[in-house]
């Protein structure tokens, strides 16, 4: 499929053209992902709308947290006609909200500021219930404390150490700095911390670098900093973070350089020689990394006018559609050299897990017009289902892990993130399966929560169990940490935005109470290294995610 027919704009402007005050309509697409995904880091969103009048709870499936009453209508002989009426309005809803997001953003970052201040003032007035307030007025708090305290202890580092109050730099960005600071640009934007914002941007300006003679992750630089530039840039306007964003793209060019165009996993910016992690499969590179690229390369083109960016994205594509696929699945390893998988290993959790977001967010930001990032994103979601997918004899819905056709039982908690992924595409869904899709999206964000609830710290532990009598449970000493990852969280908010079933709120709210109690420290929030401990032992990170 020729690379144009995926990005719905007029003719590609050179550079010169580029207005920071124009909005396309895939730029339109990256806004409404940015919303979702980095509202979701801090918990905001799921209190930035009032409580629905029409709630659906208990319509996928019945859990005995929150539960609501749903009257006449839930009995037997009206089912059908209300499962009727929930999809229906489940696909009026998925539509509405991408027209508004191409309508709104039509506008200018001034006027889109303007609108953000308004809406949130109408519901400050009364729209909003009294406790929501007080929930968002919370959260925002807590990402002032872990901001105010990156800035005192570590500004210009990559990472926090928040017991220790101390700057940390991850060898994945190599010597680049400053990767806390650009993450959370949008996050500052959207909350109004604008006096950070600027700030910020400020530093970015003048200090961020990318002519270092140092190896990257490629995945990490791509998706914390060519991600946050991107989203600072749609969201503000301001030219520095597209010139800074289209600077760094062009260094990550040469990982490509492979007999299949795969990437490599590392790469030295200054001599542009990449390599592959040594523990990947005999050298092969990563699904999860070289599959999230599509989104921010093909904004690369487009602001750049340099097709080479979008047309390095769509050949890996290429690749993996000239492979079989073992029962329709993706293996986690795949060889740039040979072009063949590498060890059969599948998972939606880690090495896995956002390949089949960006595939789905792909067909989204192009307005439905990526046929083939479509086919594959549904494809791939039914053999995870047949094969992958699976229903303990408590009646959890978990998704286990697949090694050479055998297995494994473990959930991760990266894996939590699938439910709001299958939410978000289940309007697509073929064949009428749109509710069978919520159905399942619900069931996943259920096991999810159980996963916390049955914590001593009500936080979520790195991987959790369905084997030897143990259901939502972490049996091994090294997946009982909680590193502040915010895929369960995600969850919740795209089951709260389709729904309104005030449960995911709550759960939500239940998660922010835990993180308070348990990961607060002097000098912003921690990791713990044992959730099932009755006190927190704090592993002193606070990473780019925790922010």
């Amino acid at each position: 499929m020729p690379v144009a027919t995926l990005l719905p704009f007029t003719a590609t402007p050179n550079r010169k053209s580029v207005s920071p005050t124009s909005f396309r309509l895939t730029e339109k697409f990256i806004l409404l992902l940015v919303f979702s995904a980095f509202i979701t880091l801090c918990f905001g969103a799921i209190f930035f709308l009032p409580d629905s009048s029409k709630l659906l709870s208990g319509v996928f499936f019945h859990s005995s947290a929150v539960e609501t009453n749903t009257g006449p209508d839930s009995s037997d002989s009206g089912s059908a006609a209300n499962d009727d009426r929930v999809l229906a309005k489940i696909k009026k809803d998925h539509e509405k909200a991408l027209l508004e997001a191409k309508d709104t953003l039509q506008k200018r970052p001034d006027e889109i500021k303007q609108d953000i201040i308004n809406e949130k003032a109408k519901l400050s007035n009364g729209a909003m219930g009294q406790e929501a307030k007080e929930r968002r007025s919370k959260v925002k708090e807590m990402m002032k404390h872990a901001w105010d305290s990156y800035r005192h202890y570590a500004w210009g580092s990559n990472e926090l150490r928040p017991v220790s109050k101390q700057g940390h730099s991850s060898n994945l960005f190599g010597s680049i700095k400053g990767a806390t600071i650009v993450d959370a640009l949008d996050t500052l934007y959207i909350m109004e911390m604008f006096e950070e914002f600027d700030v910020a941007t400020d530093w970015v300006e003048k200090n961020l670098d990318f002519n270092v003679n140092a190896e990257v992750s490629v995945f990490e630089v791509n998706i914390r900093f060519v991600g946050g530039l991107l989203s600072a840039y749609y969201l503000s306007g301001k030219e520095v973070f597209r010139k800074k964003a289209v600077e760094l793209g062009e260094k990550l060019l040469p990982a490509f350089k492979t007999p299949t165009g795969v990437p490599w996993a590392l790469l030295n910016l200054k001599s542009g020689i990449g390599r592959n992690w040594p523990w990947a499969s005999g050298g092969s590179s990563i699904l999860a990394e070289y599959g999230t690229l599509h989104l921010e390369f093909m904004h690369l083109s487009k602001l750049s006018g340099n097709p080479e960016f979008a047309q390095k994205v769509m050949n890996i594509r290429k690749v993996l559609n000239r492979l079989d696929k073992p029962q329709g699945l993706y293996p986690n390893y795949l060889n740039p050299n040979s072009g063949q998988w590498g060890q059969h290993h599948v998972s939606v959790g880690g090495l896995g897990d956002s390949f089949y977001e960006y595939l789905l967010k792909a067909w989204l930001m192009s307005d439905k017009t990526d046929e083939e990032g479509k086919k594959m994103y549904y494809d791939a979601l039914q053999a995870i289902e047949t094969n992958l997918m699976r229903k303990s004899s408590g009646g959890l819905t978990y998704i286990a892990e697949w090694k050479g056709g055998l297995l494994e039982h473990k959930m991760g908690h990266l894996t939590c993130f699938a439910g709001g992924m299958i939410a978000l595409g289940a309007d697509g869904a073929p064949n009428d399966k749109t509710g069978h899709q919520m159905e399942q999206a619900a069931e996943i964000a259920r096991t999810c929560h159980e996963s916390y609830v049955r914590t001593a710290l009500k936080l979520g532990p790195e991987a959790f169990r369905f084997d030897g009598g143990v259901e939502a449970i972490a049996t091994r000493q090294n997946e009982k940490y909680f590193i502040l990852r915010p895929e369960v969280i995600e969850t919740y908010m795209y089951m709260w935005r389709f729904t309104h079933d005030p449960k995911y709120r709550e759960w939500g709210w239940e998660a922010v109470q835990a993180l308070e109690q348990h990961c607060r420290v002097g000098g912003g929030y921690s990791g713990v290294r044992d959730v099932y401990a009755s006190t927190p032992n704090h592993d002193d990170s606070l990473s780019v995610v925790g922010v």
